[in-house]
C-alpha cells in the first residue's frame, strides 16, 4: 500500500468531509446558490485544501455542484434562491498534498420536505451504505453494483445509469468505473490500496435525463421533471475490508 497517497488521501478526505457536515448546518431558505459556493470555496482554502473544479480542461463555474430539485448532478452554481422544503444534493472534489478526494449528499432546505424525496434520500444513503459494505479484497466492482442497485430498486427508485462511480488518487476521475448497477462476480477485481468513489444516483421517476440548456454546459436534469438524489464516499480497500475516506475526524 502506498503511504504517502494513504496518508494525503486520509487527511484529505477528513478536510472534505468536515466541510461538507458544516455545509450541511449553514444552508438555510434564502440563501442563493452562488452565495453558498463562494462560502465553499473560502472554506476549503481556510482548510489547506484547494478547488478542484478549477483545474477542469472545461471550465466548471463554481467550487461544488448544486443540484435542486429536477436537478440530478453537476448544477453550476446560479442566483437560484433555496426554499423550504427544496431538496438540494451538494457535490465537491477537492485536492490535498497532490490527492483528489470526492464526496457528495443530499438533503432537504430546512428540513421540511414530502415524504417521498425524505424516502429517496434515505433509500439513497442505504444504497450507498451497502455498496460500501461490498469492499475488500478479492471483492468484484460487479457487487457493489448488485448491492446499490438491489436497494434502490427495493425502494422502487429510479436506477441512473448513464453517470457512475470512479477510481481516484492523483487524478479526479480514474479508471476503472464503478457502475450503480451490476452482476456479483463481475468486473474488475478490488486490492489493497485502490482508492475509488461509490456515488448512487436514483430518481423519484423514470431515471432519464440530459444536460440542461442553462447555458452552464454542466447541469444534469430529469427528463420527466421528477426529483433526483446523489449520495458518494471515497473508499479506501483495506487487508481487513475498507475506509470510508471522506468522513469528518
Amino acid at each position: 500500500m502506498d503511504k504517502e497517497k494513504v496518508t494525503a488521501m486520509r487527511e484529505g478526505g477528513h478536510i472534505l468531509g468536515g466541510l461538507l457536515r458544516d455545509l450541511r448546518e449553514y444552508v438555510k431558505p434564502g440563501m442563493s446558490e452562488k452565495e453558498i459556493d463562494a462560502w465553499v470555496r473560502e472554506e476549503v482554502v481556510r482548510r489547506g485544501a484547494s478547488v478542484a473544479y478549477d483545474e477542469l480542461e472545461e471550465k466548471f463555474p463554481g467550487a461544488i455542484c448544486i443540484s435542486v430539485n429536477e436537478q440530478l448532478v453537476h448544477g453550476a452554481p446560479s442566483d437560484y434562491i433555496l426554499e423550504e422544503g427544496d431538496k438540494v444534493s451538494f457535490d465537491m472534489v477537492i485536492k490535498y498534498k497532490g490527492y483528489y478526494t470526492d464526496s457528495a449528499f443530499t438533503m432537504i432546505v430546512g428540513g421540511k420536505g414530502s415524504p417521498a424525496v425524505k424516502k429517496m434520500i434515505s433509500v439513497t444513503e442505504s444504497a450507498l451504505a451497502e455498496g460500501i459494505e461490498q469492499v475488500k479484497p478479492g471483492a468484484k466492482l460487479g457487487d457493489i453494483g448488485y448491492a446499490v442497485q438491489k436497494v434502490l430498486e427495493k425502494g422502487k427508485l429510479g436506477v441512473i445509469e448513464n453517470y457512475v462511480g470512479h477510481f481516484i488518487g492523483k487524478k479526479m476521475h480514474e479508471s476503472p468505473d464503478v457502475p450503480n448497477y451490476g452482476k456479483r462476480g463481475h468486473g474488475y477485481t478490488l486490492k489493497v490500496g485502490d482508492t475509488l468513489c461509490i456515488e448512487p444516483m436514483s430518481s423519484l421517476g423514470k431515471p432519464a435525463n440530459h444536460i440542461a440548456k442553462d447555458g452552464s454546459g454542466w447541469t444534469v436534469v430529469m427528463n420527466d421533471g421528477s426529483f433526483g438524489c446523489h449520495c458518494e464516499h471515497t473508499i479506501l480497500v483495506t487487508e481487513t475490508g475498507h475506509e470510508i475516506l471522506t468522513l469528518p475526524e
